[in-house]
């Protein structure tokens, strides 16, 4: 292709990419055209001008949501027409399924005249839903294996062991096929619930029970907790308990996305997953590139000062060759954090967002 033909750019944003020869993960920036997705490294705090490599989209089939992997549930596969999987993961659930979507999508416009379908999503025909046995459905969760992971949970304050989230349990159920789309999989999650198979846990999910009065109304949401009602074949019980780490992360989700931040150290600029929080507000910042679900470090925003940096000119106390895009947070401690957004929008959206909360 000419380098000097436009290229239409129809999204991009940074995903998290498995190695293919060394299995780790390493965030990059993505960029999604008519008939590739291209990704770059970013070099400290500044695109990498090179591309990294190109997944051509023509024959892909996408996985979307792909949950092999323990403590990453908002991955997504592409599989490559010559077999080549590629693994992606976003930010949130939304993201997740938005990038999935756009690049089904791209897929198959390249098909139409094949009349070939991108997602595996798509392959059986019709609801199944009817006749489906929900004591098979149930011993599938329960699989060590390939069942539903089960984890701590904190909902205000209170740390809930031995659940799951209703996101995950839809994720799961179309993830194995027992449910064609997510509309389909609340509703097989719903007479679960109705049969006394699984139970809710926490305040939101129990809240959601009385608001639909008669009928068992799942909910397709990552802070609606549930469990197994019976807890003799899962070892170890729902049970809560309050820790200061846990209050710090019982506030409700406001905000995720991948940002840049600069190292007090070392001044070195990284990608770091940010989660905002309300109700204590909080922000925390997570290694996507690492397996540990603790967050790397984080404050509290009560009497934080968020500012916008100007785009020309190094600001004061920042090392490296900045792409613009600044924004400054200096704690009530007087800790500074330097961040880079992805873009113009995000850097204000981000701000606007924090200033809520101090």
């Amino acid at each position: 292709m000419d380098s000097d033909k436009k290229v239409t750019i129809l999204r991009e944003g940074f995903l998290v990419k498995r190695g293919h020869v060394v299995h780790n993960w390493k965030a990059r920036w993505f960029v999604l055209t008519p008939e590739k997705l291209l990704y770059y490294k970013y070099d400290g705090s500044r695109r990498d001008s090179c591309q990294r490599g190109k997944i051509l989209l023509k024959d892909c089939v996408i996985t979307c949501p792909f949950l092999e992997f323990e403590n990453r549930p908002l991955v997504f596969k592409l599989q490559t027409k010559h077999g080549v999987n590629h693994f992606l993961e976003a930010c949130s659930r939304e993201q997740r399924d938005e990038w999935a979507a756009e690049i089904t999508a791209e897929v198959n416009k390249l098909q139409t005249n094949e009349g070939v379908k991108a997602t595996k999503q798509q392959e059986p025909g019709g609801s199944q839903l009817h006749n489906i046995n929900l004591s098979k459905v149930l011993d599938s969760m329960y699989d060590v294996h390939s069942g539903i992971k089960m984890s701590n949970h904190v909902e205000q304050g209170s740390t809930y062991s031995n659940c799951f989230s209703g996101s995950a349990v839809v994720d799961w159920l179309v993830f194995m096929q027992l449910a064609l789309t997510r509309v389909e999989a609340v509703t097989l999650a719903s007479a679960l619930l109705e049969e006394g198979f699984l139970r809710t846990v926490g305040l939101k999910s129990v809240a959601a029970l009385r608001t639909a009065g008669l009928s068992e109304q799942f909910m397709d949401d990552s802070t609606a907790l549930y469990s197994f009602s019976d807890s003799l074949k899962k070892r170890g019980s729902v049970k809560a308990e309050t820790s200061l780490s846990a209050v710090e992360l019982s506030g409700t989700v406001k905000k995720r996305g991948f940002l840049l931040k600069q190292g007090h150290r070392r001044k070195n600029w990284k990608v770091r997953l940010f989660v905002l929080r309300s109700e204590p507000a909080f922000l925390h910042y997570y290694d996507p590139t690492s397996d540990d679900i603790s967050p790397v470090g984080g404050f509290s925003l009560r009497g934080c000062l968020v500012s916008s940096l100007d785009d020309n000119g190094v600001p004061s106390g920042v090392k490296g060759n900045i792409q613009g895009n600044l924004f400054k947070i200096i704690t009530q401690s007087d800790t500074h954090y330097f961040i880079q957004a992805p873009s113009h929008q995000d850097k204000m959206d981000w701000i606007d967002a924090i200033r809520e909360q101090t």
